[in-house]
């Protein structure tokens, strides 16, 4: 009787010895990143906590190529981020910032902007994408600059979606929340990812945040990125 032989499943991303440095003056520059090696699994959900000033929104910006390594390697989907087009990438790994910026107009036209600029509409309907983000479908008609700002994080989250991000890069989206707005985008992303098989990355200073949303987080000190347990 033989054993099957378990299959390797290529990760989404792979840092292979990946340094980056950070001018602080015209002379000198200190070093973020460290020769940092580490995956990223379709459909895991990763806090990246650690003090401030360690690199954390770094490391974030890099797996959309906001930012570039100075040393080492990065792959998605098994070929370098080098090799890949921006725009196509960054359609595919969204960016949510900590305070959403809506564009002029109604939800809709926020929600369609981004496709519209390639000619094209969002794989769902918009109607099935607010069911998604937990908004009320009548919103889609309402000025987005007079939202809430938890109204405004959902819809920031929704464009992101209706733009074709099926990875998020979420920076801190709950840090100028209050509590109720917070708890409340944070069962989002859990449902986002346990249900609807989102990878999300989510850089926050909140340990204990860290520790309700997902098992292990990583976390940064001095240069280096370490997997600790939130069990």
């Amino acid at each position: 009787m033989t054993k099957e032989k378990s299959r390797y499943i290529e990760p989404l991303f792979k840092f292979k010895g990946v340094t980056k440095k950070r001018r602080t003056s015209s002379t000198s520059t200190i070093t973020v990143l460290k020769d940092v090696s580490l995956r990223v699994n379709e459909g895991d959900l990763i806090t990246i906590t650690g003090p401030s000033g360690a690199g954390k929104n770094t490391l974030l910006s890099l797996f959309n190529r906001l930012e570039e390594p100075d040393a080492g390697n990065i792959f998605y989907r098994g070929k370098s981020l080098r090799e890949w087009d921006v725009l196509q990438l960054r359609r595919q790994v969204g960016l949510v910032f900590q305070s959403p910026i809506m564009l002029e107009g109604t939800v809709r036209e926020n929600l369609l902007f981004g496709p519209g600029l390639r000619g094209q509409f969002p794989d769902a309907p918009l109607e099935e994408i607010m069911d998604m983000v937990g908004l009320d479908r009548e919103i889609l008609d309402r000025n987005s600059l007079n939202l809430s700002g938890g109204q405004k994080q959902r819809v920031a989250l929704a464009r992101t979606i209706a733009n074709g991000s099926r990875i998020l890069l979420l920076d801190e989206i709950t840090a100028s929340l209050d509590q109720d707005s917070a708890s409340a985008v944070e069962d989002l992303i859990i449902k986002l990812n346990q249900r609807e098989r989102y990878t999300c990355l989510w850089v926050t200073h909140d340990r204990s945040q860290a520790e309700r949303i997902c098992s292990h987080s990583w976390f940064l000190h001095d240069g280096e990125v370490k997997i600790i347990s939130n069990s």
